[in-house]
């Protein structure tokens, strides 16, 4: 049977400074613990301010260096050779993603690393391609003037990750940053160091300059995060995360008129008109609200069924949640443990608030029996419930965990009104047989992802992000090199 961690990982986790690995000036570190059993497996070595301020220096010098002096084919040649030592290294990479996360191998060896590798190949392939913009101008003595525009990387990008995808999300900022001409400062979750600092060992193979790719650790408040934001030789911030977390980087950034790029939480609804095919929503509606535990963003909390459907959606959804298996690593329902402790305590704090708030518990609701070594990892039930008023705290606040609500509807535009009423505005999902009410209803979302009869389908080269409560700015294709560059235009009389 595969194991979830089936060769040894690093016990220790080191910084990445201009090119070499280091410990902290400090001397402080924390634990790096795997969910899926509750261990400690190895030691992270903390920055100080002293080392965020090194490794925002080193970035700043490479861009006056080498790197900075790289021709747009040449940057793409090293970048392209990045996502192929990711692919050489994918099992490295898998096996420290698993560790970090606990989530299935499966999930990380078709989702996570893959996506690693094709993040950096996309970025090479859009750059290399971008057209450029020129224009003749008429001017006034009768003659002509060309006006055309060039793209500057706009200096040192700080790329502050999440830990649901750590290696994918990391990926998908430090791809377009560094193939626009950017140098990077990694601050990777305390929760899941691993892949950004292997990631390290990648640059250094392929002949990456000193000081283009850098990752900082720390842990908490008034460490390498707090450090990295606040310094003023960083140029711009982007972040993926919790909103709290993503306005006070706001607050930060505001005081040097920073360029920021947030992509944040989410309250994401799916909408199963009576006459969607039921089997496919069934097995679409299991993978957004279950996978990954419930820990992906774009992941759905709240399931609108019209009233025709609704009991039968309800047995079978539930029957459904019922299949995903905790703690039984290896089975191919295996469910992965949340990230942490306290993220389980949190879980379990909300079911706990369905209940008092009246909810019907269709499946699932608390904590799983664990055996083995699994015994002590993070793990919660799937979870189900019916009988949530729409305004409940449940309802209306992003959970990440695996559950959702199921509520009836009667109506389109009643349903339109619904799964609009939110802060949030990341993604919907539509499930219905009719052309004509899908593209209505999509267009209906005010959402930045809308997906008809699927789930999690993407096309790398397309608009990513969400409004409101969900974030700022879009990323994908060439939307990323808006924020990844500074345009200047170049005017010269004929």
């Amino acid at each position: 049977m595969t194991t979830n961690s089936p060769r040894p990982v690093a016990d220790t986790i080191l910084n990445f400074i201009g090119g070499s690995y280091r410990k902290g000036s400090q001397g402080k570190t924390f634990d790096n613990v795997n969910p899926a059993t509750g261990q400690t497996i190895g030691t992270v070595h903390e920055a100080s301010e002293a080392d965020v301020a090194d490794a925002v220096a080193a970035a700043e010098a490479a861009l006056d260096g080498p790197w900075g002096k790289m021709t747009t084919a040449e940057r793409v040649k090293l970048i392209v050779a990045v996502a192929a030592e990711i692919e050489r290294r994918a099992d490295d990479f898998l096996d420290a993603e698993v560790a970090d996360t606990g989530k299935p191998r499966h999930v990380a060896s078709h989702i996570d690393i893959p996506r690693g590798a094709a993040n950096f190949r996309m970025f090479a392939d859009v750059i290399a391609t971008m057209p450029g913009e020129s224009f003749t101008t008429p001017t006034p003595d009768g003659g002509q003037a060309i006006n055309y525009a060039v793209r500057k990387p706009k200096g040192v990008i700080a790329v502050i990750c999440p830990w649901n995808f750590p290696l994918l999300l990391m990926t998908w900022k430090v791809g377009p940053a560094l193939a626009c001409g950017n140098t990077v400062v990694i601050k990777p979750s305390e929760e899941t160091p691993r892949t950004a600092a292997l990631l390290g060992e990648v640059m250094n193979a392929v002949g990456m300059p000193e000081g283009v790719y850098n990752v900082v650790h720390g842990f908490g408040g008034g460490s390498a995060g707090e450090f990295l934001t606040s310094n003023k030789d960083v140029d711009a911030i982007t972040f993926t995360g919790e909103t709290g977390t993503g306005q006070a980087i706001m607050q930060k950034a505001a005081v040097g008129v920073r360029d920021v790029s947030f992509e944040l939480g989410g309250k994401n609804a799916a909408i199963v008109f009576a006459d969607a095919d039921l089997d496919k929503a069934i097995e679409g509606l299991s993978r957004s609200v279950f996978l990954n535990t419930g820990q992906v963003c774009l992941g759905t909390e709240r399931v609108y069924v019209e009233r025709p459907i609704f009991d039968e959606f309800v047995q079978r959804m539930a029957l459904a949640a019922q299949t995903f298996k905790p703690g039984v690593i290896g089975d191919p329902t295996y469910l992965g443990p949340l990230i942490s402790a306290e993220h389980r305590d949190k879980v379990l704090g909300y079911y706990a608030k369905a209940v008092e708030e009246g909810a019907t518990v269709v499946a699932g609701g608390g904590v799983p029996k664990v055996d083995g070594d699994q015994a002590g990892g993070f793990y919660v039930e799937p979870t189900l419930w019916t009988g949530l008023a729409h305004d409940s705290t449940v309802m209306r606040e992003e959970i990440f965990g695996p559950c959702c609500g199921v509520i009836p509807f009667d109506s389109e535009d009643e349903v339109i009104a619904l799964a609009n009423d939110t802060d949030y505005g990341l993604c919907a999902t539509v499930w219905t047989e009719n052309l004509s009410r899908a593209h209505r209803v999509a267009a209906a979302m005010q959402v930045g992802v809308c997906w008809v009869n699927c789930w999690f389908l993407r096309d790398l080269r397309t608009a990513f992000g969400g409004s409101g409560h969900s974030g700022i700015g879009r990323e994908g294709g060439v939307h990323s090199l808006e924020f990844y560059t500074e345009t200047a235009n170049i005017c010269v009389k004929l």
